[in-house]
């Protein structure tokens, strides 16, 4: 053995069957050489730019479709359809919309001829959406405005399954009534409450913009085991805002959002409208937060695009371990939540 490792005691090459051995050697590299050449010619290969990674266990990849909207809402579909498509080629496995993504933003103005844009649900939307989710595997989060009866309406976010099922509604509980934001003049408020919805990649809650603002609504879908709390969203600039109004605002629509994510240690996932459509510039920028609070993925301010982000639900569990906030709350201590204002 130990001749062996130091090299003693060796056979000295033959110089005559070094020889052959290499010309063997050269010839059989040049069969396969010429073997692979021709596989290549034979066959074309296209590197994809978003080619979808190996996931790690534990993680679900959500995608968002951030967009700019036309007057035609078949063609916003058509749109929207095609963001879905795209986020799903990438690996997304849950695809939220934003808010109302069928039309342009209509709550500028209080106009009766613009209830013409509601549909019922199950209608033409969903159905056209539950195809998608099936032929794509994706589970599916659209914004509509859903014509309940005569008279009611809704401002509804819709959870298609990816068996193309529809597996639950949430329909906006907080309806704003602000400059060039006339809601109240549309939507009824929403009546049935806040949900999760379990569907193949996870546990969804779902909220709509305004509702954004109000904590008890974060924390209400999180107590329902949400892992992700989605908000479809469409929220912009006002005219003739002075700069520092607008950097404000926009910091405070981000800030308490994080807040959510951290108050209730889950994923919050903010799908925004881009673009000048009316007198509102809306200001994009999608974000997903993770359960700490950091934002983990961002859109443009002025574009269309598909965010496609992995979120590690691993994490949900470790940041409650070490911010157990749902463990400390004093449930006994809460009575005055139920009241407008108390002194």
């Amino acid at each position: 053995m130990t001749a062996h490792l130091t090299g003693q005691n060796l056979p000295k090459p033959n110089a005559k069957i070094y020889r052959t051995y290499a010309t063997y050697t050269s010839y059989r590299f040049k069969a396969l050489a010429s073997k692979v050449l021709k596989f290549k010619a034979s066959y074309r290969f296209a590197i994809l730019p978003h080619m979808p990674r190996k996931k790690k266990q534990g993680t679900i990849t959500v995608g968002l479709v951030q967009m700019s909207c036309e007057q035609k809402p078949q063609a916003n579909l058509k749109k929207a359809i095609a963001g879905i498509s795209t986020a799903a080629k990438r690996g997304a496995q849950i695809v939220c919309l934003q808010e109302l993504f069928r039309s342009q933003y209509f709550c500028q103005t209080e106009n009766i001829e613009l209830f013409k844009l509601a549909e019922t649900i199950p209608g033409p939307s969903t159905e056209a959406l539950s195809k998608v989710a099936k032929q794509k595997g994706v589970v599916i989060v659209a914004s509509l405005f859903e014509k309940r009866a005569a008279g009611v309406y809704h401002n509804t976010a819709v959870i298609i399954d990816k068996s193309g099922k529809i597996v639950g509604k949430y329909r906006k509980m907080h309806i704003p009534d602000d400059p060039l934001y006339y809601e109240k003049f549309y939507f009824t408020p929403g009546d049935l409450g806040f949900q999760t919805h379990n569907t193949a990649y996870g546990k969804v809650g779902t909220l709509v913009c305004w509702d954004q603002w109000f904590p008890e609504a974060a924390r209400l879908t999180a107590l329902g085991g949400a892992e992700f709390l989605f908000y479809p969203t469409a929220i912009g600039w006002l005219p003739d805002e002075e700069a520092e109004v607008n950097v404000a605002q926009h910091s405070a629509w981000e800030t308490i959002q994080r807040g959510h994510a951290i108050a209730n240690g889950v994923f919050v996932v903010v799908v925004n409208r881009v673009g000048r459509e009316g007198k509102l510039n809306f200001w994009g920028q999608s974000f997903v937060a993770d359960p700490f609070g950091r934002i983990i993925a961002k859109a443009s301010a002025e574009q269309e695009e598909v965010l496609v982000v992995d979120c590690d639900l691993t994490k949900i569990d470790e940041t409650r371990q070490n911010w157990p906030f749902l463990r400390d709350r004093r449930i006994d201590a809460y009575g005055g939540l139920q009241l407008r204002y108390g002194e």
